[in-house]
């Protein structure tokens, strides 16, 4: 089997097209259980968390292990997970590239609480471009939603706006009919493209960042509500900048995970912080995250948003990403 793998624990990735299948496949495969289904997977992509892992940054916690948190192809064998024989089925995260194999390998185990139908609307391109990054975005989404954001309340920040949990969340938050505020390191490079996916307004992350949030935790009140997938001072500031009954979903350390804040946001303005974990959704959840997506995002802005690389190219696309050089979304073809 064509698999990439980090053999031990400090080594390189190292891709192999002579993989035994049991190594990967086998019941004693790290995680393995014996209701998962196993996938011939087609498609996988690459995320942040992804680039951690093929870089040695304390993402990984078995090996050896076949990195990639995303995983799209069909069902050879559905174990106990409901699913048939011929299925086109996604994965996202539930250990996949940490405490299990992952996406980065021509086949892979599945776990029952964590497989989904690809609905109908996408593609399995489609659906590995989305990934975790956009499955993620739509938990984000969501989460505002359910704390009762509407575009009438003002605008939405997103932070790093020209990554793959950034863009996607533009979009959906723009078609929903939010005013959003895109936040880049990359203004000059990328702002035409935020602008394509519904932003309405693009700033500088230094806006973000200058500032001491500890310093100065009450802000001017600019936003409604936010989606961060940066953390550290970014949130800081913009928890700080957040207006009254506002609220914050929360996703990702792109910059750091300490959150330099005081309680005052929360206690004076009822700013709500909101987490999103794609690692442990349960299936319900997945689900409705999935149907919406398929309800909500527009394929050709998902194409637009998207390149593709082959398996072989993961590697060096994987330091891209780490230094902020990746815009949207980058699929991985496994037979590539």
């Amino acid at each position: 089997m064509r698999a990439l793998l980090i053999p031990e624990k400090g080594a390189a990735p190292v891709l192999s097209d002579d993989l035994d299948d049991q190594t990967i496949l086998g019941a004693e495969a790290p995680g393995a259980a014996d209701t998962d289904a196993v996938i011939d997977v087609d498609w996988s992509s690459l995320n942040f968390k992804d680039g951690m892992a093929l870089s040695g940054r304390g993402i990984v916690r078995s090996w050896p292990l076949v990195p990639g948190i995303d995983a799209v192809g069909t069902v050879r064998d559905p174990g106990a997970t409901g699913l048939s024989v011929g299925d086109t089925v996604v994965l996202n995260g539930a250990g996949a590239g940490e405490s299990r194999h992952g996406g980065y390998a021509e086949a892979t185990r599945v776990p029952a609480e964590a497989a989904v139908r690809v609905p109908e609307a996408f593609t399995a391109k489609h659906a590995a471009a989305i990934g975790t990054a956009g499955f993620t975005a739509m938990l984000c989404v969501l989460a505002l939603e359910d704390a009762g954001m509407v575009p009438e309340h003002g605008p939405i920040l997103v932070t790093g706006a020209a990554g793959g949990v950034g863009s996607v969340a533009v979009s959906l938050l723009a078609g929903r009919g939010f005013q959003v505020t895109a936040s880049t390191g990359r203004v000059d490079s990328e702002g035409e493209f935020l602008r394509s996916l519904g932003a309405t307004e693009i700033i500088h992350r230094d806006e973000l960042s200058d500032t001491s949030p500890t310093e100065k935790p009450l802000q001017s009140q600019r936003w409604a509500g936010a989606v961060d997938s940066v953390g550290s001072t970014t949130l800081g500031n913009a928890l700080a900048q957040t207006r009254y009954g506002g609220a914050v979903a929360c996703c990702g350390l792109a910059a750091g995970p300490d959150l330099p804040t005081t309680v005052l946001p929360f206690i004076l303005r009822g700013v709500r912080l909101l987490g999103a974990n794609s690692v442990d959704a349960p299936l319900a959840l997945r689900q409705r995250a999935w149907d919406r997506l398929a309800e909500e995002l527009d394929v050709a802005v998902l194409d637009s948003l998207t390149e593709t690389i082959g398996l072989s190219e993961v590697i060096d696309a994987s330091e891209r990403i780490l230094a902020g050089g990746v815009r949207g979304r980058t699929v991985v073809d496994v037979s590539r």
